[in-house]
């Protein structure tokens, strides 16, 4: 068979079985039975349990789950609530000022948990409700939550860019030094927007500033200090461990781990079914992402060994076209994938194939990596599967639809695909921090 029609059946198998709401680990890991005992000898179907195994038990996922727990200890311990009563009393005087303050949130939520779905579900319970009974518009307070949320993936530690740096076999400290300034700039770009549309233009928000003073009040300096200390020493703790060369990746995530139950107990809040529940969603989550990487794993090395990946490759270079073409073309399938697939899957779905292209055409891996990340936190919030539009939808009051949801991320997608341009043009925002950490 052509490799012509063998990318086909591929890709066109795939989206069958998507479509009719195969999960995705199902679809990618049964295809590849199908595919491997067509295409290859029946021997090799032996080899599948042991590539599952290895990739288990190998070393360096072992920092996804302590990330997930890290996460879900903070979603659960009371942290949100001290970190927005903390924003409230910093910020609660400007205009607009508890929306700047979720994006802080998110952003901080976002340096010590590594997953999108924490803060967007703390926010969605704490801030969402605050902000639409002070007047904020259902666009302005929605698109707050759930972009805010999205900086998860980007911002370290990020459990992504864990997943993407080892199927990549790029370095993962390097990706995590590479987000900061992205993620730090998207956020602005939030700010900047929240602050514009609140205080200037026809659109200009009605907020009460009246009630939110006089809840200001009621706040006291050891909340607030303990409500942003706490979170900032967790932050300085798990990225001096990876950027300083402390530890590895996974030791620091156990750094993390050990910290969120530290900052538990001294909110008091950490008791036996917190840990229960913490380590049950962390088994949940962890199994869900593993058994993507297995199915998702086997997938990419059947088609890798038939030789269909070689197509691509060879069509690429056969295009006579600028090479920032190729790449504005790669960006754009990962822009509609991320509307329709999960992260994880698309992670191991195309980083075999367009990695060693991109390598090929001489740009810098860990730069593709953070516009790579980027997309995938823009897929985050794209209609229809926007997973960020679902966690917040589950929060939400009743008065909440789904298509006000969807209304309300349009400015913020704007804003980092500006935020993605930025880093094509001036590659130093996403080079500067690897560069000068990893020179040594």
């Amino acid at each position: 068979m052509s490799e012509e029609l063998v990318n086909l059946l591929f890709f066109g198998s795939m989206i069958l079985c998507l479509g009719i709401g195969v999960p995705i680990s199902i679809a990618l890991g049964g295809l590849s039975v199908i595919l491997i005992s067509q295409f290859m000898s029946v021997n090799a179907l032996a080899l599948l349990p042991i590539r599952a195994f290895g990739s288990a038990s190998s070393f360096e996922f072992t920092a996804i789950p302590m990330f997930i727990f890290m996460a879900s200890v903070l979603e659960r311990s009371g942290v949100a609530e001290e970190l927005y009563d903390g924003m409230k009393a910093l910020f609660g005087r400007l205009k607009g000022g508890l929306a700047v303050g979720t994006v802080l949130i998110c952003t901080l939520f976002a340096a010590m948990a590594g997953v999108s779905s924490a803060a967007t579900v703390a926010m969605g319970l704490v801030a969402l409700p605050a902000m639409l009974s002070r007047g904020y518009s259902k666009g302005i307070a929605l698109g707050t939550v759930a972009a805010g949320g999205s900086l998860g993936i980007l911002i370290p530690p990020s459990v992504t860019m864990i997943l993407y740096g080892l199927v990549a076999s790029t370095s993962i400290g390097k990706l995590y030094a590479g987000g900061v300034l992205p993620g730090l700039l998207i956020a602005g770009l939030f700010i900047i927007y929240i602050l514009l549309r609140c205080n200037f233009g026809q659109w200009k928000e009605q907020i009460d500033d009246e009630l939110l003073h006089s809840e200001e009040a009621g706040t006291s300096t050891f909340r607030v200090l303990r409500g942003l200390v706490l979170p900032f020493l967790l932050i300085s703790a798990v990225l001096f461990c990876i950027l300083g060369g402390i530890t590895s990746i996974t030791e620091a995530a156990a750094v993390g781990g050990l910290g969120s139950i530290i900052i538990a107990l001294v909110r008091r809040g950490f008791d036996g079914k917190l840990f229960l529940e913490a380590a049950d969603a962390t088994l949940l989550l962890t199994c869900l992402i593993f058994w993507i990487i297995i199915g998702a794993g086997t997938f990419s090395t059947i088609y890798n060994a038939i030789g269909a990946a070689d197509l691509f490759q060879d069509v690429v270079f056969a295009m006579e076209v600028d090479r920032y073409v190729i790449l504005a073309l790669m960006l754009a399938i990962l822009f509609v994938m991320g509307m329709l697939i999960e992260t994880t899957g698309i992670i191991m779905i195309t980083v075999p194939i367009f990695v060693p292209v991109i390598m090929a055409l001489g740009f810098d891996p860990v730069w593709f990596g953070i516009l790579f990340i980027i997309m995938m936190e823009i897929g985050f919030l794209t209609p229809p599967f926007g997973y960020n539009l679902f966690y917040l939808k589950g929060v939400a009051p009743p008065s909440v639809t789904i298509i006000d949801i969807y209304k309300s991320v349009f400015p913020y997608v704007l804003l980092m695909l500006l935020g993605l341009v930025s880093c094509m043009f001036f590659p130093s925002i996403v080079t500067f921090l690897p560069d000068l950490v990893f020179s040594q």
